[in-house]
């Protein structure tokens, strides 16, 4: 006993030093402390929370919000599917319609050069056919004039024998003359 009256003098000097402030005892009710109290206060709740089937719920609650998102994200690629379809589909319209702008410009530079060969033959062959013309009217104009200096060339040569024969041939020398041309003319 005095070994255990020791100890408990020592527990209590030890608890009760000098200066250092003094602890309370620790408060029970029906024989339980406060953290047994709290222990049997979430089993009771916990308890209670299974028996109105609030863990189901909150999964039913879980379970719909996952299949909320499920959907979502199937939709969401379902739209991306369809966008990436659509810019597929846009991808080959511009393609084609690139394709169909380089046909395009090819016909009409053939169809430019074509028209420009055209209008260079149209341009030689117009040309041609003005230098024929004015050549056609230089020979009609030098034929013009020959023949217009050949008929006063005429004129001047009849004028001039008319005079030469007038001055010249009288009426005897005018008698033998007819006479040998007529002659002339019976041998034929």
């Amino acid at each position: 006993m005095a070994d255990h009256s020791t100890t408990t003098a020592t527990t209590t000097a030890t608890t009760h030093a000098p200066g250092a402030p003094e602890e309370h005892a620790a408060a029970t009710a029906f024989g339980l402390d406060a953290p047994a109290w709290i222990a049997l206060a979430m089993i009771l709740v916990l308890g209670l929370l299974v028996w109105k089937k609030v863990p189901a719920a909150i999964g039913a609650a879980l379970d719909r919000k996952i299949a909320g998102i499920r959907e979502q994200l199937a939709e969401a690629a379902q739209v991306r599917a369809d966008a990436e379809a659509l810019k597929a589909e846009y991808q080959a319209k511009a393609s084609q319609a690139d394709a169909e702008a380089a046909t395009v410009l090819a016909r009409a530079e053939a169809e430019a050069q074509g028209i420009v060969k055209q209008a260079e033959a149209d341009a030689a062959a117009l040309v041609e056919r003005r230098t024929r013309m004015a050549e056609d009217k230089i020979a009609a104009a030098e034929r013009a004039a020959i023949d217009e200096i050949r008929a006063t060339a005429t004129r001047a040569a009849t004028a001039a024998a008319e005079s030469l024969i007038r001055d010249k041939v009288d009426a005897k020398a005018d008698k033998p003359m007819v006479d040998a041309t007529i002659a002339g003319l019976g041998k034929r």
